[in-house]
């Protein structure tokens, strides 16, 4: 049980930075919100679980000030799992087809704290572009 809440709280804090990278602009779109719903529900089919997970961490970005908050916790995990991560905030970001300043700021800010290298960020997001625009 306390595992699992380990799994949950990270979960959420996750999502949170993805709630944060969509917020960005200052147009948090029901797009965004869709995409973000769908990586949870990548790591759990409870649709309570889903809507839950999904309140917790817009709570959390609403009461948090520092990105740090939301980097910390993925900084030691492997460039794989860093790297899923960094194609969801790719989503998020290009869910409306456009990379704002503040977004393209955010991005690389985030691939900083996390030591995530920028050339995999860039190869990351064309692939996400292609998938946007094969959509």
């Amino acid at each position: 049980m306390n595992k699992n809440k380990t799994i949950i709280d990270r979960l959420v804090e996750v999502s949170a930075l993805l709630v944060y990278s969509a917020k960005i602009d200052d147009n948090y779109t029901d797009q965004e919100k869709k995409i973000i719903s769908s990586f949870i529900k990548t790591q759990t089919q409870n649709e309570d679980e889903i809507a839950k997970i999904m309140q917790e961490a817009e709570k959390l970005e609403d009461n948090s000030n520092h990105l740090l908050n939301f980097t910390n916790i993925i900084k030691k995990d492997s460039i794989e799992a860093k790297s899923i991560i960094i194609k969801e905030l790719w989503k998020t970001i290009l869910s409306d087809n456009n990379v704002d300043d503040f977004e393209a700021n955010l991005m690389r800010r985030i691939c900083g704290l996390i030591y995530f290298p920028d050339k995999l960020c860039g190869e990351i997001k064309l692939s996400v572009l292609k998938e946007v625009k094969s959509n």
